[in-house]
């Protein structure tokens, strides 16, 4: 039997402890130049304070915050800030609905949050808080802008853009996805419009020759993923003639080797070139099949199952090598944005050109012989390497050997020269909607773009409230006409503000800058902190941002090492991935009536269950069904474990000469201070936790049936978990800890070290099977030789009685294991 004084109450703890650690304030970082601690840098991506935390949240959160509580218990100057993304859709379409002020919405929201944040014990240093949305976190987002735009970054141009009809505004490529607006599901159409765009491209080849910084850092897929959007190739640029055309048109291909093979010539039907080369007699069918596929995605465009489609523009096209006429077409399978809008299509290698050849009935040539059918008979492209063929000087060579020759004839001629073409595009990033940061450029007629003055940030928005805020297909900014009206900064002339406001990415491209010190005000970020702060020794979020946030943050900070304001062209060093919480094998959602409520769960198990049990689940990049652990199992070892602490400090004071402990107990909280440090170092969470619940269960035996609580080992044991269970379950930990009679937060009490001589076994079980069952245990050296530990076994007299003969067979798997096969 407990006494009632140690009844575990989870809800009592919580209250209890949430009040001691705000007079606490266990966890802010210093930023004293002079302080001797190795400083290291948490952070958890940024959240969007669209309601109170969810059951992603409780995993992510919980990730971040091992790895933080540990750094502090390792002695480390750690910071681990906290801030809100609070800009964006949600807040907006909230405020049309009730009438208000998105702020409104917001800040009601990031108050919940900060709260929950609190309650879940997150090791945050409240001194870093931030709000994207905050005047005084916007007005440098807008001075970084007008310093992009000064360094020719950012830039406005006209062209297709991806619209979201529902969310009534333009879309960047990265929040496309399989082609429907990444945030609310609608399928995007292509609009023509003129927007902002920031210059990443200019960055393409760094953004991916840097990586190779992060190998071994990155999970390897997310590597993958920015290799594959960036899409670096290397080819040529292909000059063609066409007809009735001054100027040449220029195609980009991987395959010069191929140009005999080329027998027709393709352009995208949204490139403008397409309008202008279209004869007279083909523009009334080329403006149908143009207005056909505007309503096409980029996606429903390259798919290959789709049937080909096109239309003839009347125009040849001169092949530079054979001076062959190529009739030239426009088909929905090329984009306006890839290359330069135009293909040479070679049929018998490309699948979808070959398509479309025997959709039109167009010549398939072979130029590289694979060994393979001829195309034009089967319908299958030979894509691979072979010898040239039917190519002129080319013939007999293999394909690297051919592009070198066929890039120096282009050479000679003029008509080519090798490039390097990327898949990534500039970043678009005005959008038509209110809640986000004013774009800082102002509209003159007499002096065109003109950025406002830094002295005149930040451009606050407007008081614009309700129906006024509804997205009409321009910005609801264009309406506000007092704010719109203003005179030119640099001719004094009646001008306009731009309306749009910025994709919400690029406030979360900085805002781990902002952290160091966020009432900064002698610029966007504190310089020399970011020096001291950074890179961020460890990232935790969702791989959902692989490619959008992660590409963006890494395109920012290499502008600002080339502005000379960080030393570093990574922000990131590591970066760990959590896998998503999922309920009967399915993500939760209202519709499949499958989600679960963190707070319920919470109110029903407690802070340290929940922490608890999503670490235990499993690694963390994996998913997490909630229908295959167990909350209501955390809350019973959690009780186990408090119980080992209060019962030892009950029996004993700290200061005992923990060297009389019982040995056996000692070395099991040694190797499991060991065996805990390496597993959290490494990220494997879920099996220290199961170490502390051996370790707990050890302590327990020695309490009931061993030396009993007051032996000075069972206080070593209980020391030791409670700051060991201090990273997954800080409020029972921050208990036991004062039960233990210690002072002090446990979360600054230290790291136990393993003492090494405890480490060192002075004997192992090994187990000795006859015909597959075990027929003796022998305590032997853990240095023990096989032919030793052979003899020893077939020595022994429990042994001996199976055996009625020699063994067929002896396996020995030294030192714990010797398999008998009679």
């Amino acid at each position: 039997m407990h006494s009632d004084d140690q009844h575990y109450d989870p809800q009592a703890l919580q209250v209890k402890w949430q009040r001691r650690w705000e007079e606490l304030d266990p966890f802010r970082a210093s930023d004293d130049p002079a302080d001797p601690r190795e400083r290291r840098y948490m952070l958890d991506m940024f959240s969007y304070p669209s309601g109170d935390l969810h059951m992603g949240h409780a995993e992510a959160f919980a990730i971040g915050d091992v790895v933080s509580r540990y750094w502090v218990q390792r002695g480390y100057n750690v910071l681990h800030p906290v801030g809100w993304d609070s800009f964006g859709l949600p807040a907006e379409n909230a405020a049309i609905k009730n009438n208000a002020h998105p702020t409104e919405w917001t800040y009601a929201n990031i108050e919940t949050q900060a709260g929950s944040y609190r309650r879940y014990a997150i090791s945050f240093d409240w001194s870093s808080r931030l709000h994207t949305s905050d005047e005084t976190y916007y007005r440098w987002t807008q001075w970084l802008f007008v310093r992009f735009f000064e360094r020719g970054l950012a830039y406005r141009k006209g062209g297709l853009v991806n619209w979201c009809p529902k969310d009534q505004t333009v879309l960047a490529n990265e929040q496309v996805k399989d082609g429907r607006c990444e945030r609310c599901g609608t399928e995007v159409v292509r609009r023509e419009l003129t927007q902002w765009y920031f210059k990443i491209t200019d960055y393409a080849d760094r953004l991916l020759d840097d990586m190779a910084q992060l190998e071994g850092n990155w999970p390897e897929r997310v590597l993958a993923m920015q290799r594959n959007w960036i899409g670096r190739s290397e080819g040529a640029d292909v000059d063609f003639v066409i007809e009735g055309r001054d100027e040449p048109v220029t195609v980009y291909t991987t395959r010069p080797d191929t140009l005999y093979g080329a027998t027709f010539f393709v352009v995208a039907p949204d490139a403008a070139l397409a309008g202008e080369i279209v004869t007279d007699d083909r523009r009334e069918a080329f403006e149908a099949y143009r207005a056909a596929v505007s309503k096409l995605s980029d996606i429903d465009r390259l798919s290959t199952d789709k049937e080909k489609t096109g239309v003839f523009l009347g125009r040849y096209a001169i092949n530079p090598v054979s001076g062959e006429r190529m009739p030239v077409w426009a088909a929905d399978y090329v984009l306006s944005d890839y290359g330069h809008g135009a293909i040479m299509a070679v049929p018998a290698h490309d699948q979808r050109d070959l398509d479309f050849a025997r959709a039109f009935g167009l010549p398939v040539r072979v130029v590289v012989h694979t060994g393979l059918a001829d195309p034009g008979e089967t319908g299958v492209a030979t894509a691979g390497d072979g010898a040239m063929v039917n190519s002129g000087p080319l013939d007999g060579l293999a394909k690297a050997d051919a592009i070198r020759k066929i890039v120096e004839v282009l050479g000679e001629r003029g008509t080519g020269r090798p490039t390097v073409n990327f898949r990534l595009r500039d970043w678009l990033l005005s959008r038509q909607r209110f809640w986000g940061c004013p774009i800082p450029i102002i509209h003159c007629g007499d002096c065109g773009e003109v950025p406002v003055p830094d002295e005149q940030l930040p451009v606050t928005l407007p008081d614009l409230r309700g129906e006024a805020l509804a997205p009409k297909g321009v910005s609801p900014l264009a309406s506000a006409e007092e704010w719109v009206n203003v005179s030119c900064p640099k001719c004094g002339g009646a001008a306009k503000r731009d309306t749009d406001t910025m994709d919400t990415f690029v406030d979360s491209s900085w805002y781990f800058l902002r952290y160091v010190n966020p009432s900064y005000e002698d610029g966007p970020f504190d310089v020399e902190g970011v020096r001291r702060w950074g890179p961020i020794d460890q990232y935790v979020g969702g791989v959902e941002h692989a490619v959008l946030h992660l590409l963006y943050s890494r395109f920012f900070t290499k502008v600002l090492h080339d502005m000379g304001m960080v030393d570093f062209v990574e922000p990131f060093t590591r970066l760990l991935n959590q896998g998503q919480v999922i309920n009967q094998g399915k993500a939760m959602s209202k519709s499949l009536g499958n989600g679960i409520d963190l707070g319920q769960q919470i109110d029903a198990y407690g802070v340290d269950a929940v922490r608890l049990t999503v670490l235990f689940a499993g690694p963390p990049e994996e998913d997490i069904d909630w229908a295959d652990v167990s909350a209501a199992a955390s809350q019973k070892f959690l009780a186990r474990a408090f119980r080992v602490m209060a019962e030892a400090g009950a029996a004993s004071a700290p200061g005992a000469d923990v060297t009389a402990g019982d040995v056996d107990l000692r070395r099991t909280v040694h190797h499991t201070v060991d065996e805990v440090t390496r597993l959290v170092e490494s990220h494997r969470f879920n099996v220290a936790v199961a170490r502390l619940m051996e370790l707990t269960s050890a302590a327990r035996k020695a309490i009931d049936s061993g030396p009993g609580a007051a032996d000075p080992a069972v206080r070593e044991a209980a020391e030791a978990l409670a700051v060991m269970l201090s990273l997954v379950a800080p409020y029972v930990a921050e208990e036991g800890w004062e039960r233990l009679g210690r002072t002090g937060s446990v979360a600054l009490a230290g790291w136990p070290v393993a003492d090494p001589a405890l480490l060192v076994q002075d004997s192992v079980t090994c187990v000795v099977q006859v015909a597959g069952k075990v027929r003796d245990r022998l305590e032997v050296s853990p240095e023990i030789s096989e032919i030793d530990l052979e003899a020893l076994a077939l020595n022994s007299e429990k042994v001996r009685s199976f055996l009625s003969g020699a063994p067929r067979k002896i396996i020995v798997r030294a030192p714990k294991l010797v398999n008998i096969v009679p």
